[in-house]
């Protein structure tokens, strides 16, 4: 009996890695063995960053947060440690959100806590 390949789920396997390497440069878009390097090196980085891109928005945050803050004479963990004392359960993006877009109600905030 002749050697049994499932190439059907071969052909599957590597139409889907071609198919997520589109747009790729060079070889690395219709070379099977460069593809399937590039897309799983694609794959760690979007892991890893889907982590960063928390981090990296709370630092802006806080930068935003501190700016509007020293504004009104306080530092940013001043002004955190009040909003926690004075129990106001604002998040640091909707903090930063109103110091940027709305510095009116962002001094409210100020305001009521000192």
């Amino acid at each position: 009996m002749p050697r049994s390949v499932n190439s059907v789920a071969k052909r599957a396997r590597r139409k889907k890695v071609l198919k997520q390497a589109k747009g790729y440069f060079g070889r690395r878009k219709n070379v099977w063995t460069v593809a399937k390097n590039a897309v799983d090196k694609a794959m760690q980085y979007s892991y890893r960053d889907r982590r960063n891109k928390k981090r990296t928005f709370r630092a802006l945050w806080i930068t935003r947060i501190n700016a509007g803050a020293r504004e009104h004479g306080l530092s940013y963990s001043q002004f955190m440690g009040k909003l926690k004392a004075n129990n106001v359960e604002l998040n640091r993006k909707v903090l930063a959100d109103l110091a940027m877009n709305n510095p009116e109600a962002f001094k409210a905030i100020v305001e009521k806590v000192k």
